[in-house]
């Protein structure tokens, strides 16, 4: 019998906030401007792995610029 090993589709806004080092707050605030994509499940949010990816390659992209 082999056993599945089954992936996270999304995280939680607290799961993200652990993920980037940051609070809670501030994390939920970048999820409300829309700075990190996010959906609305019932009355949770979920966000896409590849949505934390997208804000991190964004933030050190604009720190590279002011870098120039």
């Amino acid at each position: 019998m082999t056993a599945t090993v089954i992936e996270r589709k999304w995280h939680t806004t607290a799961e993200v906030a652990d993920m980037l080092g940051f609070g809670l707050s501030k994390t939920k605030m970048l999820v409300l401007t829309g700075e990190i994509r996010s959906v609305k499940v019932g009355r949770n949010r979920r966000i896409l792995p590849t949505w934390v990816d997208e804000y991190v390659q964004r933030v050190t992209a604009d720190a590279e610029g002011w870098a120039a």
